[in-house]
């Protein structure tokens, strides 16, 4: 299937003539001055030996010239007669590796030039540093003198391969849909009915290498993914639902039957749906789910016992601030991110159009207890610049996420740094991004080269994570490379690939590692939607968060792929869950996809930490202190009630207080993270 390499062109050399003069033999050329450089070299004469091995099989050549090339670095290379001066001649090209004695063809030419009645050579091939390559021409049609060219061009550090994508319709996922960790890919297709369109799901479902099979899933919903499209397992059953919609409505259709078929589970007319995510709102251990509105305030579905319950904007039944309340709307691309690293999942809201105050980006902080605070303006984010999405990731491995603000319409793109304390810091000009100036509505985060550091799929363009943690600087690589579309592994190797349209852009991959994990949660959030997960390698420490919905039309992969560079085995895995349990996987190989189940491999109690720590007074009324020898400046508490639901989440101040005045009379437990270790204790709340 990868047979076609794309590569960005960056020619290194001017083609002035070099001083190399061919050889006699392989031998001979072998033991002379090897060509190291891109130019243009010289044929005098014919009268070595012709190349008969493997290339020239049944050739009449008498006679061949004969180079050596040792390139310094990788490239593709194009070896060329077809030049001006050649005109009218006859040429006849093979490349080799291998040695001498032992010649592997690389690859051969003969009357390749452009013009249709050229008799020139033209030959393209990828080259190794430090490793020797021989070029022969012989003399099968002519023995007359000519110069040739040798060109060596930069290869781009990711490549793809296109493959046409079967199933029609509007692609908008690339998600596990039936539960057996391979991404499959999800699109809505249009059929026709009583002379109006209603839509239906078509999901290739992967068997593993890039193979698929299609299903067709008759669902008859009202309204299209013309904008987006998002996916969770909103009810429990293991398998994954959706959510998507246009400018007239919105769906939500669940999997029935074990998954086998689906059906609308609800439809809202009269909602601008733009982006829309599953997440835990209330962190009740239900899946929610949330719809951007771009003509009037937000809208979201509660998780209830009942089913799901619809509300827009504040609504003391619902988020009493409410998540984007601006009369006229302007929401166009959530993102639910933990931004000030407190365990709960926050949310980026990237808005466009209109005036100041409708187009100014929006972050609310999650306070822990059902409710939220818009804090954009005080961390540095209140951009009003068109923004439609945002690129949530840790883009510096500082353990904290960074973002990427895109601009739409020539509104420049903005990076900034999460400085660790609540706040934000535009290091845009340290970046190199501001010599990218391509804009549009997507963009998403993605270790496309599987060396550790995080890049941007941002509107059909790759912007390549130099790995420098001070500047956090990357290069933009604009041709070879997928357009926008849903991210996943789509041939299970490692490596993370681009559907769209009509077709799959194949990653073709390098030798750096890689890891997957995927989670099986408990309750009604089985994809573990909202988890922060941490690897630890001899490189560092990388953290992602599970999101359902990011960037603005796509929905990716909800298994988290982690690249690994040179790294050769994982040191520890640890699953932050929504629920306030911790899971700490230790010791792991490398390229394999690992599934942790919710509970089952419990972080560390700490003995020593359990022995220090005092709560009081006990019970308490409004304020529970903790008494430890232990700094808890950054440490995490998590209150649960009795059934074991989290009802309070943030981080200590300076103090070591807990506000409990908003809790009921009862029984609850208190948690401690701190350094990896953990402890629960009891309290009463009077």
């Amino acid at each position: 299937m990868k047979t076609k390499l794309l590569f960005l062109i960056i020619c290194l050399a001017p083609f002035a003539i070099k001083a190399q003069s061919s050889s006699d033999t392989c031998s001979a050329a072998d033991s002379a001055t090897h060509i190291t450089s891109g130019g243009t070299y010289s044929i005098t004469s014919f009268n070595g030996t012709a190349p008969v091995a493997g290339c020239s099989s049944g050739s009449t050549a008498d006679n061949g010239e004969w180079f050596a090339y040792t390139p310094v670095n990788d490239y593709q290379v194009v070896i060329s007669s077809d030049i001006s001066g050649n005109n009218g001649k006859d040429t006849k090209l093979q490349v080799y590796d291998g040695s001498c004695a032992s010649l592997n063809c690389l690859a051969n030419s003969d009357d390749d030039g452009e013009d249709v009645y050229s008799r020139l050579s033209v030959v393209q091939f990828n080259v190794e540093a430090n490793k020797t390559y021989y070029i022969a021409w012989d003399n099968r049609w002519d023995s007359s003198a000519f110069d040739f060219i040798l060109t060596e061009t930069v290869q781009q550090p990711i490549s793809f391969t296109e493959d046409p994508r079967n199933g029609g319709g509007t692609v908008r996922g690339a998600v596990d849909m039936n539960n057996d960790g391979l991404d499959d890919i999800v699109s809505i297709v249009a059929k026709n009915v009583n002379d109006s369109n209603v839509y239906d799901i078509n999901i290739q479902e992967q068997t593993g290498g890039g193979s698929f099979i299609g299903h067709d899933y008759p669902v008859s919903a009202p309204y299209s993914a013309s904008w987006s499209l998002a996916a969770g397992d909103y009810n429990g059953d293991g398998y994954t639902d959706l959510v998507w919609g246009n400018g007239s409505g919105v769906n939500i259709v669940k999997a029935i039957n074990s998954g086998t078929d689906y059906a609308i589970a609800e439809t809202q007319s009269g909602i601008f749906t733009q982006r829309t995510n599953f997440v835990d709102i209330n962190e009740d251990g239900r899946l929610d789910v949330f719809i951007c509105h771009d003509i009037a305030p937000n809208i979201y579905y509660m998780n209830e016992t009942s089913g799901l319950e619809y509300y827009q904007g504040a609504d003391p039944n619902g988020v009493p601030e409410g998540l984007g309340i601006y009369p006229s709307g302007g929401n166009y691309g959530s993102v639910w991110v933990d931004y000030d690293n407190d365990g709960d999942i926050d949310m980026f809201m990237a808005k466009c159009g209109g005036g100041e105050a409708r187009r100014t980006n929006q972050l609310f902080r999650n306070n822990g207890n059902g409710s939220y605070t818009e804090v954009a303006g005080a961390a540095n984010l209140a951009d009003p610049i068109q923004t439609w999405s945002g690129a949530w990731g840790d883009y510096d491995n500082d353990g904290d996420m960074d973002v990427f603000i895109g601009g739409y319409n020539g509104t420049s793109h903005k990076m900034m740094r999460n400085d660790g304390n609540g706040t934000f810091t535009d290091i845009t000009p340290t970046t190199n991004l501001g010599f990218f100036t391509y804009t549009g509505i997507d963009n998403v985060p993605a270790d496309f080269n599987n060396d550790g550091f995080i890049d941007i799929l941002s509107n059909g363009n790759i912007l390549v994570n130099d790995g420098n943690p001070i500047n956090m600087s990357f290069t933009a690589y604009t041709s070879g490379v997928p357009p926008q579309g849903a991210i996943g592994d789509l041939d299970n190797d490692g490596f993370l690939d681009v559907v769209s349209g009509s077709k799959i852009y194949y990653n073709n991959g390098s030798t750096n590692k890689y890891i997957k994990i995927k989670l099986n949660g408990n309750g009604l959030n089985k994809a573990g939607i909202g988890a922060r997960i941490e690897i630890t390698t001899s490189s560092g420490i990388q953290i992602r968060d599970v999101r359902s919905g990011e960037g603005f039309r796509y929905m990716n992969s909800l298994t988290t792929h982690f690249g690994l560079g040179v790294d050769t085995s994982v040191t520890s895995v640890k699953v932050y869950w929504p629920s306030g349990i911790v899971d700490v996987v230790n010791n792991l190989s490398v390229n394999q996809t690992i599934t942790v189940a919710e509970g089952t491999t419990l972080g560390t109690e700490s003995k020593t930490f359990a022995q220090d720590l005092t709560l009081f007074p006990n019970p308490a009324k409004s304020t529970l202190y903790v008494k430890t020898k232990y700094n808890l400046s950054d440490a995490i508490y998590t209150v649960f009630d009795i059934s074991g639901k989290r009802v309070l989440n943030s981080k200590f101040g300076r103090n070591n207080t807990v506000n409990v005045s908003s809790l009921s009379t009862g029984t609850y437990f208190l948690r401690v993270m701190q350094d990896g270790l953990s402890h629960t204790q009891k309290f009463i709340k009077e």
